[in-house]
C-alpha cells in the first residue's frame, strides 16, 4: 500500500530545503535513507537539507533540520528564514515569532518575502594561520581570497573540511572576498559535501571575520553577496564577543506536491 506525504520546497538566496510540517508526528525523522532519497536531486525532491516543523511547548514550534546525507544537522540559517516563511504561509505565525532550534530559541521576523532571522551570540573565535574558525551554530572555516570568482571551491573546500585538524565531524569552509560596498562569500557545506548556492551561518561567520579583522568594535550591517542572492548580516561586537546578531534575505516558496515514501 503506498503511503504519500505533502512536501514543500522553499529556498532562500539559493539554498533549497524540503519542508514538511510535522506536527502530527508522522514523519519518521529516524530514518536516514529516507530523507537522503528525498533530497536526491536525481531520485527524489532534491534539495541541499530537509526540514521538519514540530510541535513544542513554550514556542510557535520546532526546527528539526537534517543534511542532504540524511544526518540530523547543526544550526543552518537560511533553512531558518525559509521555516520562518512556511510558519507564516502555513498560519502558524503572522509577523514575528519565537522558535526552537538545535542550538535554542530564535526570534524572527517576516516581511513579505523577507526573513530577519535572529542568531545565537558568539563569545569566542580563534585563528588558524590566517583563517578565522566561528561557531555560529555550526562550526565555520573563513578564508579571505583574491579571484572567487575563478576559485576551485569545491577542492580548496573539501581538502580543508577533511583535514587533520578538524577530523571526522570537519567545518564548514568560507572563501571571501570584498567588492563594492560588502563583501562575496563562497561555502563548501559538510553534510552537502559541495559547495551550495549560500549558507546562512557562513555568511555570518564571514561578516564577522571582517568585523574581527577590522580591530574595531560596535555596530556591524554587512552586506554579503553569495552565488544564490544577497543576505544582510547585522550585529555588536565587543572584543570577542558578538550579541544582537541577525541574518536577513529572501525566503521563498518554490513549489509543493506529494510524494510516495513506501
Amino acid at each position: 500500500m503506498s503511503k504519500e506525504i505533502q512536501f514543500y520546497k522553499y529556498q532562500g538566496a539559493g539554498n533549497d530545503f524540503i519542508l514538511i510540517d510535522n506536527r502530527n508526528g508522522s514523519f519518521d525523522a529516524g530514518n536516514q535513507q529516507l530523507i537522503q532519497k528525498l533530497c536526491d536531486r536525481r531520485f527524489g525532491i532534491g534539495g541541499d537539507g530537509l526540514m521538519l516543523l514540530q510541535d513544542t511547548n513554550n514556542y510557535d514550534f520546532q526546527m528539526l533540520y537534517f543534511n542532504s546525507d540524511g544526518k540530523e544537522g547543526t544550526m543552518c540559517g537560511n533553512g531558518g528564514r525559509c521555516l520562518v516563511a512556511f510558519a507564516r504561509d502555513l498560519g502558524i505565525i503572522q509577523t514575528d515569532t519565537v522558535f526552537l532550534a538545535v542550538d535554542g530559541k530564535h526570534d524572527a521576523q517576516i516581511e513579505q518575502n523577507t526573513v530577519n532571522l535572529g542568531m545565537i551570540d558568539v563569545e569566542e573565535f580563534h585563528k588558524d594561520g590566517e583563517a578565522f574558525v566561528l561557531n555560529t551554530g555550526s562550526p565555520h572555516y573563513v578564508q579571505f581570497v583574491e579571484d572567487l570568482s575563478e576559485k576551485d571551491v569545491f577542492q580548496a573546500g573539501y581538502a580543508i573540511r577533511n583535514n587533520s585538524t578538524y577530523g571526522e565531524k570537519g567545518i564548514n569552509v568560507n572563501f571571501i572576498e570584498e567588492e563594492g560596498n560588502g563583501y562575496f562569500v563562497r561555502t563548501f557545506e559538510r553534510g552537502v559535501e559541495d559547495e551550495t548556492y549560500a549558507c546562512g551561518t557562513g555568511a555570518v561567520a564571514s561578516a564577522m571575520s571582517v568585523a574581527i579583522k577590522s580591530g574595531n568594535d560596535g555596530y556591524f550591517e554587512i552586506p554579503i553577496r553569495v552565488l544564490g542572492g544577497q543576505l544582510l548580516i547585522s550585529f555588536h561586537k565587543k572584543g570577542h564577543q558578538f550579541k544582537n546578531v541577525y541574518l536577513s534575505g529572501p525566503a521563498n516558496l518554490v513549489f509543493e506536491g506529494k510524494i510516495d515514501i513506501s
